[in-house]
């Protein structure tokens, strides 16, 4: 191809490469933009399902507790007082005390620990559910609970219990009768992101 007279030989402007480095980094803001929002959405995802996975696992295991509790009272760790099988308080006092206590069966096929009756309770503790295991069901002097945290991000932690007239009580205190369980238990828990979730467990 040949070049006419007077036809000179040209290639981009200033203004012309100005103008299409801001176009490109335009596009790269949009892109990064657009990669940030997706990164962001997914982990919004993950913890989401990391919650709801949680708390799937917490009424699963409060609610196999809840279905062996049994009619056991326990000797409190002076030895001469008996608490009842099953403690509902609507204020905690104490360290070691709990909004729930009872009595439950043993485990099959565990460890021998667990094989016998095991007195545990669940307490809202510093944002979180924690479960109480006592050493034994008759208390030794001192003796003190283990602490497991269950569930974390909680706000509130309430509980009713179903009696067998049908009313629902806001606690559960029977010095008389210290066997006596509940029918069904109510939990109500107020997560910090604000869901409000309740669940009902009947006892076997």
């Amino acid at each position: 191809m040949q070049i006419k007279r007077g036809q000179a030989l040209r290639g981009f402007t200033l203004i012309e490469l100005l103008v299409a480095l801001v176009i490109l980094a335009l596009l790269a803001v949009a892109g990064y933009r657009g990669l940030d929002a997706v990164l962001q959405a997914r982990e919004r995802v993950a913890a989401e399902t990391r919650k709801w996975q949680h708390l799937a696992f917490f009424f699963s295991r409060m609610n196999q507790d809840i279905a062996q509790a049994v009619q056991r009272p326990v000797r409190d760790a002076d030895g001469v007082i008996f608490r009842a099988a099953w403690i509902g308080n609507a204020v905690t006092v104490g360290e070691n005390d709990a909004e729930l206590i009872f009595t439950r069966a043993g485990i099959p096929d565990q460890g021998a620990a667990l094989q016998v009756p095991q007195r545990i309770g669940y307490r809202l503790e510093q944002g979180a559910i924690v479960m109480l295991r006592w050493p034994a069901l008759d208390l030794a002097p001192q003796a003190k609970p283990v602490r497991y945290t269950v569930l974390e991000g909680v706000r509130e932690f309430t509980l009713r219990y179903l009696d067998k007239s049908g009313i629902w009580q806001q606690q559960w205190q029977y010095p008389t009768n210290l066997t006596y369980l509940p029918v069904a238990t109510e939990v109500t828990l107020t997560l910090v992101s604000g869901e409000v979730i309740t669940r009902v467990f009947a006892l076997q």
